[in-house]
């Protein structure tokens, strides 16, 4: 399992590092704490962004 920086998170999903802390305190994105930083598993950010994506509906 590959884990990821907070820094790596907001790259990916293209948002601040203040935000990724947001959605990790909010609960909404799993995280380990190692010493003062935190690490993300990469899987559960991919499963964050899918879950989260809105697209446009088919009409």
């Amino acid at each position: 399992m590959k884990f990821l920086t907070v820094a790596e998170v907001a790259s990916v999903m293209q948002v601040s590092k203040m935000t990724v802390y947001r959605i990790v305190h909010s609960g909404h994105l799993p995280a380990i704490r190692v010493g003062r930083s935190f690490r993300v598993p990469e899987q559960a950010v991919h499963e964050y962004l899918r879950g989260s994506y809105v697209g446009e509906e088919i009409s």
